[in-house]
């Protein structure tokens, strides 16, 4: 009978300590992708100014005075943007720069913003695959359970139109 409650003893402490591993591992992968999504936004977001910046260059060359106003302010709209209208803004950039065709722009403007549109849809889609990640860890069970992301909200993807298409 004594052999048999050291025995439970033994498994019970041999499973708290493999449950205290598991949730150690598991806290700790949840913050290195949380630091992986923080880092992939920061890109992101640095893609974004970029590309209002081409914007602005792309206004101060057009000719149509309306169209220049339309994205000057779309582009500072974009970069002053609060991080929840962010998208929004971006959609809204994104629909006036399409009012700009190649043969209203000089080459080097369309080969830059060619450029810049190519690195916001890889720091979206490098952003949106962190926050698939964080997302589905911290969905689980145990990390829910044990609080182990805190009470931090779960990242949230970034969804804007890549294809420049007119209003």
């Amino acid at each position: 009978m004594h052999t048999l409650i050291v025995l439970l003893v033994v498994v019970a402490v041999a499973a708290l300590l493999w449950l205290g591993v598991l949730a150690a591992t598991r806290a700790t992968r949840l913050n290195r992708l949380n630091v992986r999504v923080d880092l992939a936004r920061a890109s992101l977001l640095s893609a974004l100014d970029r590309r209002a910046v081409v914007a602005r260059s792309i206004a101060a060359t057009c000719d149509d005075p309306d169209l220049a106003a339309s994205l000057t302010a779309a582009a500072t709209a974009a970069e002053d943007a609060a991080p929840d209208d962010r998208e929004a803004a971006e959609n809204r950039l994104t629909t006036v720069l399409a009012r700009t065709g190649p043969d209203q722009r000089p080459p080097a403007l369309t080969a830059e913003l060619a450029d810049a549109q190519a690195r916001v849809s890889i720091a979206r889609r490098f952003y949106n695959d962190s926050v698939r990640d964080a997302r589905t860890l911290g969905g689980r069970r145990m990390v829910r359970w044990l609080h182990l992301g805190g009470h931090a909200r779960l990242p949230e993807y970034f969804e804007i139109s890549e294809r420049l298409t007119p209003e």
